[in-house]
């Protein structure tokens, strides 16, 4: 496995324990209701929210580990992580263009600002925006946005992409639009993909393997066949009921 992850974290009155792992271009969706930790664990992947005990482990390297009665811990921070991150409200920054939003990522991290506007403009284009680089994040629409966000996350060439229901805010036409962009996309990507969201439909065009978090904690893994054959939590029944055609 690429990504090997335990991990257990407690925010607020949540308590997120889960194990699982993640293989080199697989798409693995993490399904579940509002409130179940999907997001906490993103962040826990990402870095952005250390973990209470557990280990992160990515392509043999340790980003991250806590063991109860263990001195020696481990914490990699998020900027060395090797993981690019799309989050629902994509978090552009307002004062740069597309392109100065994209090429940020490389520019932060020492690359001159000629060679990183070159690579930005380059990702754009691949994601079919090219002509949008000058555009400031308040004229673009929400696609146009996540595919921003989606540009900037992959820019860097991670090992690990992380989306956080990047298509949630969208109407039905833009979601269909962006959901073939972001499948062209992940296509492409070699890297472990982590795709949050609480949309079957989703997860059938995207998706690899699927594993159902509920109330912080693991209750069904499997391809989307195998979960829906045999629906192992009430949520999952709902799901079945309600998308009888997914």
């Amino acid at each position: 496995m690429s990504l090997e992850a335990q991990i257990q974290v407690r925010v607020g009155l949540l308590e997120v324990s889960l194990e699982f792992g993640a293989a080199a271009g697989e798409t693995i969706a993490i399904l579940g209701p509002n409130g179940a930790g999907k997001t906490t664990l993103v962040r826990a992947l990402a870095g952005l929210q250390p973990i209470d005990a557990g280990r992160i482990v990515l392509d043999g390297r340790v980003l991250d580990q806590r063991f109860f009665g263990v001195s020696e811990e481990i914490f990699v921070p998020p900027e060395q992580r090797s993981a690019g991150v799309v989050f629902q409200d994509v978090s552009l920054f307002p004062h740069l263009s597309a392109l100065g939003n994209v090429a940020f990522a490389l520019e932060a991290s020492g690359v001159t600002k000629r060679v990183a506007e070159r690579k930005a403009l380059a990702h754009l284009e691949s994601l079919a925006i090219g002509a949008l680089a000058d555009s400031r994040p308040s004229s673009l629409s929400g696609g146009e946005a996540q595919r921003v966000a989606l540009a900037r996350a992959l820019i860097r060439q991670p090992r690990m992409l992380l989306l956080d229901e990047p298509l949630a805010s969208l109407d039905v036409t833009t979601r269909n639009e962006t959901r073939r962009t972001l499948r062209v996309a992940l296509d492409s990507f070699d890297g472990v993909r982590v795709l949050v969201t609480h949309e079957i439909s989703d997860v059938a065009a995207l998706a690899t393997r699927v594993l159902v978090l509920e109330d912080g904690r693991v209750t069904q893994i499997g391809s989307l066949k195998e979960v829906l054959a045999s629906p192992a939590s009430e949520y999952v029944q709902d799901l079945v009921a309600n998308h009888p055609n997914d």
